[in-house]
């Protein structure tokens, strides 16, 4: 027992003292270093491949097992339907035998067991209609009230989810159900779903990976020491090299680096060698000159020392007996005794210039409120408005509305963004929106014009650009006025993003913070506005101008 207590506490000092061990041999050894970085770094590589291939590898394998599973069930679905249509079946013993045999065909064709028949809620009953069944099993709740509702609304389309399936043993297994509608005889209209299983493509994806990982191992240990064999050819010279180096500087100066081919490491042993040679050459010059130099310095020092400290005596005397002397040799005395101060006042103003070349925009901020800005834009803009025949409508729910903002930038924003959208609006309404929350304050203006395209949005801030070239601008613009917009936004530090849709207008949305210069982390109003939820399928959108554009409060 003492025997094994004692080995144990030899063990677990010598796991103890692997942490220091490392670290030493990675300040020491270059050839360590060398691979443990060419490892890790070929080991990311290979891991950040391995990942992309194995969820590719995923990917198709789920789509081709989808697109088989897809095609089998709409062969069963049509098989099934084509068997209903054939019958004259009229009671419901043979509405039943025939809703058998319309299940034992989809059995057949989609080769799955799995299989699901409910009646579609919303018919008139009927005391033939046959009654709901699932062979699903323990699996019936895959088939999830989302599938139902979008097989019940679309009676033409299949429709799928991805699920996962529950085996004889309790346990989980990737599945797919398909659903679509069938139509029974006097019966009425059925939700059909049939259920397949994915485990034969689990499986070979698990297959694959494990390939991957055993390739990844191996690749990486191959890796490991083909690096530790080149590194060691090269590091070897360059470890004799340092020796030779360590005896040179403790004073050998006979000593060499052999020299053996005509590879670089050749190359530099004699060059290492000729740095040898002249440096023991010079210092032996050195070593013969310092006696010289130890020479003149005594003498020059010797001759020197006399008249060098009359000259500080007489400094001496000078700054002491300052007071007394004419002003003109007292102010010399003064500048000689504050030229430190001078070279400090010197550095802060080259500071304060660099501080001058900043180039930061001065913003005039003060509180602001946004609903008066909009309504004084509004006022200004109504008579181009009248002769468009747009109909100008601001929406202000509430909230906190003032911010630390520069009115006049503000005020030259709003003018841009409302007489654009006048321009382009078609005659149609122009709505500005204001709202607010306890960190920032936005402000958007919505019109249902032309819109525009993405490859449009994208350039819509650019210096004179225009959607339209052949379009005559209304209001005199020189092309400059939403990039003008833009900076005075991001100049508060805040946000100028647009939406735009062909055909459903565009909405461009200004945020700012309540506080000047403040943090932005959400708007308070939506973009795509809220009126833009039926055009989902043809939006075209772009935020520009920077932030979080999709969020809102």
């Amino acid at each position: 027992m003492a025997g094994s207590t004692g080995v144990s506490r030899i063990t677990w000092r010598s796991w103890r003292s692997w942490p220091g061990s490392i670290a030493a041999l990675w300040r020491s050894s270059l050839q360590f270093r060398t691979v443990s970085i060419t490892v890790v770094f070929s080991g990311v590589a290979i891991v950040i491949v391995g990942v992309y291939m194995s969820v590719s590898i995923g990917n198709d394998l789920f789509q081709s097992r989808l697109s088989q599973v897809l095609l089998d069930s709409n062969r069963a679905t049509t098989a099934a339907q084509g068997v209903l249509d054939s019958s004259d079946a009229t009671d419901r013993v043979q509405v039943q035998m025939l809703l058998g045999s319309a299940t034992t065909t989809i059995s057949a064709a989609s080769s799955s067991n799995l299989i699901a028949v409910f009646r579609v809620p919303g018919q008139e009953p009927s005391t033939v209609a046959p009654q709901d069944f699932s062979r699903f099993g323990a699996s019936t709740d895959a088939i999830t009230p989302e599938l139902r509702a979008a097989v019940q609304e679309n009676t033409a389309e299949q429709h799928w989810q991805s699920v996962a399936l529950t085996t004889e043993d309790g346990g989980k297994i990737p599945g797919v159900v398909v659903g679509s509608q069938i139509t029974l005889p006097v019966a009425g209209r059925y939700e059909l779903y049939i259920g397949y299983s994915l485990r034969d493509a689990e499986n070979t994806l698990q297959f694959v990976l494990q390939t991957l990982l055993i390739a990844g191992v191996a690749l990486m240990a191959l890796i490991g020491a083909v690096t530790w064999i080149v590194v060691r050819f090269v590091v070897t010279p360059i470890r004799v090299a340092a020796e030779t180096s360590q005896k040179l500087a403790s004073g050998d100066l006979e000593v060499r680096i052999p020299e053996k081919g005509e590879d670089v490491i050749a190359t530099l042993a004699r060059s290492f060698n000729g740095m040898a040679d002249s440096l023991q050459s010079q210092i032996r010059e050195l070593a013969d000159l310092s006696e010289v130099q130890q020479r003149f310095v005594s003498d020059v020092s010797h001759e020197l020392r006399t008249p060098l400290t009359t000259i500080r005596l007489a400094g001496d005397v000078l700054f002491d007996q300052r007071d007394s002397f004419p002003p003109a040799t007292r102010r010399t005395a003064e500048l000689l005794h504050t030229q430190v101060e001078r070279f400090e006042l010197l550095l802060s103003d080259l500071l304060e210039i660099s501080r001058y070349d900043a180039g930061s925009v001065l913003l005039e901020s003060e509180p602001t409120n946004l609903v008066h800005l909009a309504e004084d834009a509004i006022d200004g803009m109504r008579s181009l408005a009248e002769s468009k025949g747009t109909d100008l409508r601001l929406v202000a729910p509430g909230g906190h509305l003032n911010a630390e903002v520069d009115p006049r930038r503000i005020r030259r924003i709003l003018h841009n963004l409302i007489g654009n959208a006048i321009e382009h609006g078609e005659g149609k309404p122009v709505v500005v929106s204001v709202d607010s929350n306890q960190s920032a304050v936005a402000l958007s203006v919505r019109d249902y014009g032309l819109g525009m395209s993405q490859a449009e949005v994208a350039h819509v801030f650019d210096r004179f650009w225009r959607a339209d070239p052949s379009r005559q601008r209304t209001i005199g613009g020189t092309g400059l006025g939403l990039a003008i917009s833009l900076e005075d936004a991001t100049a508060h530090k805040g946000w100028l993003q647009v939406w735009s849709s062909p055909g459903h207008g565009s909405c461009f949305r200004l945020t700012l913070p309540r506080r000047a210069l403040g943090p932005l982390t959400a708007s308070p109003l939506p973009l795509p506005p809220e009126d833009a939820e039926n055009t989902l399928t043809n939006i075209v959108r772009t935020d520009i101008g920077g932030g979080n554009g999709g969020q809102h409060d």
